[in-house]
């Protein structure tokens, strides 16, 4: 073998195709298009076949397989969301309101217990008082009775006898006389200090104590009313009874005056407080003409 030459490969048989084509010639356009037997020509009924223009054998090829769409799977899911977190909110609105009902009965139950002890108190403060009052108004009974000097009429009445006297000037050796009531006992006798009843019998003639009471009358500062009242059991005695300011005093009270004899009875209360019991009082009054 020469070595110079180069190595030829030399076929001494034909290459065959496997539907029987001689490889080893070259293949004319004719035999290119010729369709495999058995198998349809592209485009006759099996789509994207085409043949191996090597082997004849026909080739398939696939087309790329559509992805699945994902907004059905993606709205399912935002459904879901939507659900949950509606479902959520509504849980909470739910436990909210229980818990803003349990707060307004829990607040509701005090208020009204409150208010029913408060009411209670009351009932009770308010009975206790009743009770109190009608002890005292009973206390009162029977009244005692007060008899003032003979030389003066001897005037008198009846007053509680849970009332305490003071007589301050018996006039037994003539002048005025005077005595102070209180409850329990006499206060201190003073311009500023109250008692329930005041009584004086002066020495002087009625129309001149009623003067002094005139300009009383007429202070606009210290006003006081006028009226003309019967007292006494037999409502036989006729007095003077002026309600307002106490002349010489801040007291807001009552004074009665009448005449015994060639003298004039004062009775006064410093207070409208007494005024029932200074009623009671001025009805029972008497005296010797």
């Amino acid at each position: 073998m020469d070595d110079k030459k180069p190595y030829t490969a030399a076929f001494t048989q034909p290459i065959i195709s496997p539907q029987g084509a001689d490889m080893s010639q070259p293949m004319g356009s004719a035999q290119m298009a010729q369709p495999m037997q058995g198998q349809p020509m592209p485009g006759q009924g099996v789509p994207n076949v085409q043949q191996n223009p090597i082997t004849g054998q026909p080739m398939i090829s696939q087309s790329p397989v559509p992805e699945v769409p994902l907004i059905k799977r993606d709205t399912k899911s935002l459904i879901k969301t939507i659900a949950i977190i509606a479902l959520s909110l509504l849980s909470l609105t739910f436990i909210g309101l229980f818990i803003w009902m349990f707060v307004e009965y829990e607040n509701a139950s005090t208020n009204v217990e409150g208010q029913v002890a408060d009411a209670v108190v009351k009932a009770v403060d308010e009975n206790t008082t009743k009770l109190e009052d009608e002890f005292t108004e009973r206390e009162k009974y029977p009244f005692k009775t007060f008899a003032g000097p003979a030389d003066y009429g001897e005037l008198t009445f009846e007053y509680p006898k849970t009332w305490s006297v003071y007589v301050a000037k018996d006039a037994r050796a003539g002048g005025d006389f005077e005595a102070y009531f209180n409850p329990v006992e006499v206060n201190e006798v003073s311009e500023t200090t109250i008692n329930a009843l005041r009584l004086a019998i002066k020495d002087t003639a009625f129309d001149e104590v009623a003067a002094e009471y005139q300009d009383a009358l007429e202070n606009e500062e210290n006003p006081l009313k006028l009226e003309s009242v019967t007292i006494g059991k037999g409502m036989n005695i006729t007095a003077n009874r002026y309600t307002g300011n106490i002349p010489g005093t801040e007291f807001n009270g009552i004074i009665v005056i009448f005449k015994i004899r060639d003298k004039t009875a004062i009775m006064q209360t410093d207070s409208i407080l007494f005024q029932a019991d200074f009623d009671t009082l001025l009805s029972s009054v008497r005296f010797n003409a």
